[in-house]
């Protein structure tokens, strides 16, 4: 359990329950078979660079790869793959955990629009063994985040 992150659900009063597992829920397939759910329900928070520096998250189905010319055209600027480094300054959280929102500060948010497909949906909780679930009508309240198309159709 992550302690940034449950500090942002009590400050926010937000009634998430955390699921704790022994097992890693470090990437979308491991999330899912602790689960039991589809791997498309997961919601994976991928961190981004933008060209100008700024942190830049896309919340993708678990099944799906993004398109990063997608997000550039939507940001208006070339984006890269983030470091771990980058990822913990930007968020506090590590590879592998970090949660769709409750970062050290806001963050442009990207949201895969294939989430809309389900009643609920499964993200990391700060932590590479916790999630939550959430609605999708939620997360894009608390991220904020803007739903689009961010899949890489060819793949």
């Amino acid at each position: 359990m992550n302690q940034q992150f449950i500090n942002y659900l009590k400050q926010n009063n937000l009634d998430i329950k955390v699921h704790d597992f022994d097992e890693f829920t470090h990437t979308a397939k491991q999330a899912a078979t602790a689960l039991d759910c589809d791997v498309s329900q997961i919601a994976k928070s991928l961190i981004f660079k933008s060209e100008s520096g700024q942190p830049v998250l896309v919340v993708a189905s678990g099944s799906n790869r993004v398109d990063v010319s997608k997000i550039a055209n939507l940001l208006g600027e070339t984006i890269h793959k983030a470091d771990a480094d980058f990822v913990k300054e930007a968020t506090g959280y590590t590879i592998g955990g970090v949660p769709p929102f409750a970062f050290l500060k806001k963050i442009i948010t990207f949201i895969d629009q294939d989430l809309l497909k389900f009643d609920t949906i499964w993200a990391a909780a700060g932590a590479n063994n916790s999630v939550f679930p959430l609605t999708i009508d939620n997360l894009v309240k608390i991220s904020q985040g803007q739903v689009t198309d961010i899949r890489d159709s060819t793949v």
